[in-house]
């Protein structure tokens, strides 16, 4: 049985779950995360100004150097907790465009999903059913937050059918708590002990997501210390379940 870890960028599953797939991999249980949105945009489609500005605020200059950046910090953060990552090439929000080449987000990245894309969440859906094993543990977003990407992938996800549980979207659930209370409540949670030399692991690769930091939570000593406080809210990490 393996557990994937549905991650919509090339961060996720590690900012919300690291501890918990460290746990898990250290048991011997076999864990992918899948990244979703890691495709790389083509040469010659424009960026929106969204897309610069956040280009900005990662350090980068263009959308191939972004994910050549993202990538390879996802590549070493998987390496940290022992799991296998996966890239599909669907777009990252930020650099996808309605048919006649007008981006879809123009001005913020939480809102809802666009109606163009209601395609891609069937396309996901689609690359997912054709990809997974009947016995496949699937964990995905909550949506805490309301970003697109989130949406879209845990629509997806549902739509296959298999055994599903859900992460609190980090650092979304620290910023939104009132979101979180209207999300789970009619979820079933069960809780999942790690140690403290987990949760380091897990401080530890999420640190190698350098151009991240500052956005999410400011500095690397915020990030350490919002994650501590959340594993010992939580005497571990929470996944949630339907409601029986």
């Amino acid at each position: 049985m393996r557990w994937i870890y549905l991650s919509p960028h090339l961060d996720d599953a590690i900012l919300s779950c690291g501890g918990l797939i460290y746990h898990q991999t250290q048991d011997g249980i076999p864990v992918e995360i899948w990244n979703l949105m890691s495709g790389t945009p083509s040469a010659d489609a424009p960026l929106s100004e969204l897309a610069c500005k956040v280009h900005v605020g990662w350090g980068t200059a263009s959308a191939k150097e972004t994910l050549m950046l993202r990538l390879a910090e996802d590549h070493l953060a998987a390496q940290r907790v022992g799991a296998t990552p996966r890239y599909f090439d669907f777009l990252d929000c930020i650099y996808r465009n309605d048919t006649d080449g007008t981006p879809l987000y123009t001005d913020d990245i939480f809102v809802p999903p666009h109606i163009a894309d209601a395609m891609l969440i069937e396309q996901i859906a689609q690359s997912l059913r054709e990809t997974l094993c009947a016995d496949d543990v699937l964990v995905c977003p909550l949506t805490i937050g309301n970003h697109p990407d989130h949406v879209i992938v845990r629509d997806a996800v549902e739509r296959t059918g298999n055994l599903l549980c859900y992460y609190a979207d980090i650092p979304y659930a620290m910023w939104h708590p009132e979101q979180f209370t209207e999300i789970v409540e009619n979820l079933s949670a069960s809780s999942y002990p790690i140690t403290e030399e987990e949760m380091l692991v897990w401080q530890d690769a999420i640190a190698v997501y350098a151009s991240q930091i500052e956005v999410l939570f400011g500095t690397e000593e915020m990030m350490r210390t919002g994650i501590e406080l959340y594993w010992q809210v939580n005497c571990g990490i929470q996944l949630w379940r339907p409601g029986e």
